[in-house]
């Protein structure tokens, strides 16, 4: 039971969320932003959503236990959600699932972008191996924790390049 309500409450979370990256991309292109790295955004949705696929089929078919350090995971889990939400509001409707440049736009440099330069990436991959975890879905955190690492390498480089070439990215971030 356990297991059903934190799948729908994340499930209905990346829901909202879409919905929330639809309302910011509108907006960001009204005021003349472009996508960046288009081709690999079908791969990493396929890659989120076999990724619930697979968690509930290990899960349900191999009837996959609690963890023995589930109180562990849950609070991981709850974490990750708080950072998320403050990754979100944070940057406010700069906030995309894409990767949406608006071309001289001040780089958000606030709550958790203060510290780490991709804090929500951090939280995905958080995610992708708590969850797992939390049910002994030892198979899912192992795939999907190297399939998201090689999306990352794919879709972290092509993001700062662009914000390096569109933005203020570089003097922000201090970057050399």
């Amino acid at each position: 039971m356990l297991f059903l309500f934190i799948i729908s409450f994340i499930i209905v979370q990346r829901l909202v969320e879409l919905l929330i990256a639809r309302d910011n991309e509108r907006w960001m292109r009204s005021q003349g932003a472009y996508e960046v790295g288009a081709g690999h955004y079908p791969w990493m949705v396929a890659m989120h959503s076999t990724f619930f696929f697979s968690l509930i089929l290990e899960v349900m078919l191999f009837n996959r236990p609690l963890s023995s350090i589930w109180p562990l995971f849950l609070g991981l889990f709850v974490v990750a959600q708080v950072l998320r939400i403050w990754c979100l509001a944070s940057l406010g409707k700069f906030w995309n699932t894409k990767i949406i440049i608006l071309p001289g736009a001040d780089v958000v440099r606030k709550g958790p972008y203060k510290w780490i330069r991709h804090p929500n990436y951090l939280i995905v991959t958080t995610e992708l191996l708590v969850l797992p975890l939390f049910f002994s879905a030892y198979w899912t955190a192992i795939v999907f924790g190297l399939l998201n690492a090689w999306m990352l390498s794919v879709r972290i480089p092509a993001e700062e390049k662009a914000l390096r070439e569109a933005t203020n990215y570089e003097a922000k971030f201090s970057l050399k």
